[in-house]
């Protein structure tokens, strides 16, 4: 089986599961998780439809990592509550510094090409893209949690040492990938 069909079966997967978890609570007259459902069904889509629509095959890694992040952070976290587990947002947070440093090698061999990725440029160039990219993306979320909590009242950032905490998760997971790409392409 190719990759492209992989994305798209694991992408079929989620969808299912997502709209299953839709049904059941609107059914159900939970409308919060109903709308968790709906939002993890778009998000899921995204692989399957950047593969069929745009031709534009994300990573093996990128797409199941992405996946992952999905059915942790919604599925398990939101809908099973698992956020009521201590650390679970930080293993989160982790993994999404996994996913963006994946979409931070997929936009260098998108720009760079697979054939000269790693070749012409630096390995540390390598590594401080990869880890630079994937850093970016917490904060930008922290500020979303921000912005949130001061329109509608919400607590998604319980206090400074939660915040604090959930950036330092982001680059460890960024780190470890970045890490791991330095030393691949260091060897190639």
């Amino acid at each position: 089986m190719t990759n492209r069909r992989y994305v798209i079966l694991f992408s079929t997967f989620y969808i299912i599961l997502m709209a299953l978890v839709a049904v059941f609570n609107f059914v159900s007259g939970n409308a919060f998780f109903g709308s968790i459902g709906l939002a993890g069904m778009l998000c899921g889509a995204v692989p399957a439809l950047l593969t069929v629509f745009k031709r534009f095959m994300p990573d093996l890694p990128l797409a199941i990592t992405y996946l992952i992040f999905l059915f942790g952070s919604q599925f398990l976290g939101s809908v099973l509550g698992f956020y009521r587990i201590h650390g679970w947002d930080k293993l989160v947070h982790g993994l999404s510094g996994v996913v963006l440093a994946f979409a931070a090698i997929a936009l260098y061999r998108m720009f760079v090409g697979r054939r000269d990725a790693g070749q012409r440029i630096s390995p540390w160039f390598l590594f401080l893209f990869i880890l630079s990219f994937s850093a970016l993306g917490g904060p930008f979320w922290e500020i979303y949690e921000f912005s949130i909590d001061q329109l509608f009242g919400t607590t998604m950032q319980i206090d400074n040492t939660d915040t604090m905490t959930d950036l330092i998760a982001d680059v460890a997971g960024a780190l470890v990938i970045a890490l791991w790409i330095r030393i691949r392409a260091k060897r190639n």
